[in-house]
C-alpha cells in the first residue's frame, strides 16, 4: 500500500492530489489562473510562475486535510517534470523534491503527456491495453499506441498547429475571451450548420499526422470577408465561424482516430486532454464507435484539463519500478518526447 502526493504545475493550472494504490483518488485540489491571464489573451509565463508559488503549499494543506491524513504518511511525492513553461515546471519541481527530501522518501518526475493518457484509468469503465490514445492537450495533438505503461508508439502528430492551439487562436481572431476553446465551443452550439465550410487539413494525407496552421488562416480570411467598414462581425456570423471551425477539427480528429485504429487492428480508443471535453468531438466519436463496434474512453471532465490527479496516479504507477530511489537533484523539461519514457517504464501490476 502506497501513498502518493502529485504536484501539477506545467501552465496556467495548478494541481495537487493524493491517490493510494489500494483505496484509489483520496483528494484533489485545483486552482486556475483563468483570471490572472484573462485581460491579456493567454498565458505569461512569469506571472504563471509566481501564482504556482503562492497556491502550491496551501493546497497540499487542503489535500492532505480533506484526505485526513498527514504528510509523513506519504511513501512518495511526483511531479510534472515537462513539458510545459520552465518556470511553472521549476516551481513545482523544486516544491515536490524539497519536501521529499524533508520526508526522506522518493521524488518522481512525470511527464505531463503521460499523465493525460493514463488519466482514463481513473474512470469507470477503464480501457485495458493495448489501445490507441488520442492525445489532445495544449499544443500537442498525436496519436499512440499504448501496449502498457511507458510502451508508446507514435502514429502520427501534428506538424504545426495542434488542436488546442486552433481553437485557441480562432476564438481569438473571433474576438473570444481567454481561454478561446471552451468560449468558441460555447459560441458554435448557436451557430447554423452549413453556411461556411472551412478545410479540413491533410484530411486525405494518407498518413496520421495532422495540421491546422491552414485552417487558422482559413477562418482569418473567413472574418476579414465579413467584416463591414472595420466594425465587429456580427454575432450570428460570429457564432456560424465559430460553429465552421470546430466541425472542421473534429471532423479531422475523428477521421484520423478511426484511421489509427483500423492501422492498429485494435478496437479500444482513449482520448485524453484538455480538447477531449469537447462535447461535438465526444458525441462525433461515440456515434460512429457505435456504428462501428469499437469503444471510446474518456477520463471525466474534472481530469480533461491539467490536474494533480492524474501525475499522483502516474506517479504511483512508476514508483514500482524506482522503489527506494531518493536522488533529490532535479531538472524541468520543457520540451520532452512522449516515447523516451519507453527506456524507463514497464507496465505494472496492479491495474
Amino acid at each position: 500500500m502506497k501513498l502518493i502526493l502529485g504536484i501539477e504545475s506545467s501552465c496556467d493550472e495548478t494541481g495537487v492530489a493524493l491517490y493510494h494504490t489500494e483505496r484509489g483518488l483520496l483528494a484533489h485540489a485545483l486552482y486556475t489562473q483563468i483570471a490572472l491571464h484573462s485581460e491579456y489573451g493567454g498565458v505569461v509565463p512569469e506571472l504563471a510562475s509566481r501564482d504556482h508559488i503562492r497556491r502550491c503549499l496551501p493546497l497540499i494543506r487542503a489535500v492532505t486535510k480533506e484526505a485526513n491524513c498527514t504528510l509523513q504518511e506519504v511513501n512518495a511525492i511526483a511531479y510534472t517534470q515537462g513539458p510545459g513553461l520552465s518556470g511553472a515546471l521549476l516551481v513545482g519541481a523544486s516544491i515536490a523534491c524539497a519536501l521529499a527530501y524533508a520526508l526522506n522518501i522518493p521524488a518522481i518526475g512525470i511527464h505531463h503527456l503521460e499523465g493525460h493518457l493514463l488519466s482514463p484509468l481513473l474512470s469507470s469503465p477503464k480501457p485495458e491495453f493495448p489501445f490507441v490514445a488520442l492525445l489532445v492537450s495544449g499544443g500537442h495533438t498525436q496519436l499512440m499506441r499504448v501496449d502498457g505503461v511507458g510502451k508508446y508508439t507514435l502514429l502520427g502528430e501534428s506538424l504545426d498547429d495542434a488542436a488546442g492551439e486552433a481553437f485557441d487562436k480562432s476564438a481569438k481572431l473571433l474576438g473570444l475571451n481567454y481561454p478561446g476553446g471552451p468560449e468558441l465551443a460555447k459560441l458554435a452550439i448557436r451557430g447554423q450548420p452549413g453556411r461556411f465550410k472551412l478545410p479540413r487539413p491533410m484530411l486525405h494525407s494518407g498518413d496520421l499526422d495532422f495540421s491546422f496552421s491552414g485552417l487558422k488562416t482559413a477562418v482569418l480570411t473567413l472574418v476579414r470577408q465579413h467584416t463591414l467598414d472595420d466594425q465587429r462581425l456580427d454575432e450570428q456570423t460570429r457564432a456560424d465561424i465559430a460553429r465552421a471551425t470546430q466541425e472542421a477539427i473534429v471532423d479531422v480528429l475523428v477521421h484520423k482516430s478511426l484511421a489509427a485504429l483500423k492501422q492498429t487492428d485494435l478496437l479500444q480508443l482513449v482520448v485524453a486532454g484538455g480538447v477531449g471535453a469537447n462535447r461535438q468531438l465526444r458525441a462525433q466519436l461515440n456515434q460512429v464507435a457505435d456504428q462501428r463496434g469499437f469503444r471510446v474512453f474518456y477520463p471525466d471532465l474534472e481530469f480533461c484539463t491539467d490536474n494533480g490527479a492524474m501525475i499522483a496516479f502516474a506517479g504511483a504507477l512508476r514508483l514500482q519500478q524506482q522503489e527506494g530511489k531518493k536522488d533529490y537533484l532535479f531538472n524541468v523539461k520543457p520540451r520532452w518526447d512522449l516515447q523516451e519514457m519507453n527506456a524507463t517504464m514497464q507496465s505494472t501490476s496492479f491495474l
